[in-house]
C-alpha cells in the first residue's frame, strides 16, 4: 500500500511536466534558420539571437510572455504558425547555453 501511495504522488508531481507540449527540435532549427535568423543577426534589424543567447529558463520565460521584438508585438501568427512557433521554442530551449547540447545555429 505504501508503494502505491508513493507512485500516486510521483504521478501527480510528473503530470505538469507531461502536460507541457513539445515541438520538433529538427523542424525548429529549420524554421529558426529560415524565418528568424535573417533578422536576428548583427545588422539584421533585430537583436542578434542564437540558442546560446539565453538559458533554458530564460527562453521559457521569453515564450511564456508571448512577446517578440517590440513591446507587445506577438510572434505568432504574424511570423509563423503556432505549430512552427512550438518547434522553434523547442529548438531554442533544447540548445540553450545551459542545455546538454548548446548550439549556435550557424550556417
Amino acid at each position: 500500500m505504501k508503494f502505491i501511495s508513493i507512485l500516486a504522488v510521483a504521478a501527480l508531481l510528473a503530470a505538469p511536466l507531461a502536460a507541457e507540449q513539445k515541438g520538433s527540435d529538427t523542424k525548429g532549427k529549420f524554421y529558426y534558420k529560415k524565418d528568424c535568423k535573417s533578422c536576428h543577426v548583427a545588422g539584421g534589424g533585430a537583436s542578434a539571437l542564437t540558442p546560446l543567447s539565453k538559458t533554458q529558463g530564460q527562453w521559457k520565460k521569453f515564450f511564456e510572455g508571448g512577446k517578440h521584438g517590440k513591446a507587445g508585438e506577438a510572434l505568432s501568427p504574424k511570423y509563423c504558425t503556432p505549430e512552427q512557433l512550438l518547434d522553434i521554442k523547442t529548438f531554442l530551449i533544447n540548445h540553450a547555453s545551459d542545455s546538454p547540447q548548446p548550439e549556435t545555429c550557424g550556417g
